[in-house]
């Protein structure tokens, strides 16, 4: 993967922001549609990613980031067939704008028809690949995945994703989050949004 300037993108940065909150020992906050969304509608996806804490930083302080598009790090493959927003953690020698308390990796990939992206991954990080929009195959066993589903990774230093020749005329191209991190492999307990490590927690 090789760096982009931002200004080079060519509109293949999104519409819309990244917030980046830690939550630690409580943070209040609201999730809205942007202005121009609830204006003049159109399709667009949210995700909420929810990276747990190690025990010893539960009752971190609370911290909040708003990272806007033209933050997010450009990153293309050799033969420009794809582009990767890489918003937290490091991904070929560059860092994303999100900061985290846990070694993770998260970005957004956009792979043309036909094309492949190769991805340098960290051996001791888990790794998941969830498809937002369009389909093709994974892995060096090119198993099919499509919209909505969710691929994990085996161990290994390269993740692969091969976008479909043809795509729905919705999405173009095969859209993608990659994210993974370093397993904190503490005990959990749960109760709707928290997570901490006892229940009694």
């Amino acid at each position: 993967l090789e760096h982009r300037d931002s200004n080079g993108g060519g509109g293949l940065i999104t519409d819309g922001a990244t917030q980046w909150m830690t939550a630690g020992a409580g943070i209040v906050h609201s999730e809205m549609p942007t202005e121009q969304i609830v204006r003049k509608g159109g399709l667009f996806h949210g995700v909420q990613l929810w990276v747990n804490l190690p025990r010893s930083q539960k009752w971190t302080p609370p911290q909040y980031q708003d990272l806007d598009p033209d933050k997010a790090v450009l990153l293309a493959s050799d033969d420009a067939g794809a582009v990767v927003r890489l918003i937290a953690g490091e991904l070929a020698g560059h860092r994303g704008p999100g900061s985290t308390r846990t070694p993770i990796t998260y970005a957004h990939a956009s792979i043309s028809e036909g094309a492949r992206l190769s991805i340098p991954w960290r051996p001791d990080f888990n790794a998941l690949v969830y498809v937002l929009a369009g389909s093709g195959m994974i892995g060096a066993d090119r198993r099919p995945i499509s919209e909505g589903q969710l691929a994990v990774m085996n161990d290994g230093d390269l993740v692969t994703i091969l976008s479909d020749p043809k795509q729905d005329s919705r999405s173009p191209e095969l859209e993608i989050l990659v994210l993974g991190g370093s397993p904190i492999r503490e005990p959990i307990s749960w109760h709707g949004p928290f997570v901490m490590n006892t229940r009694d927690e």
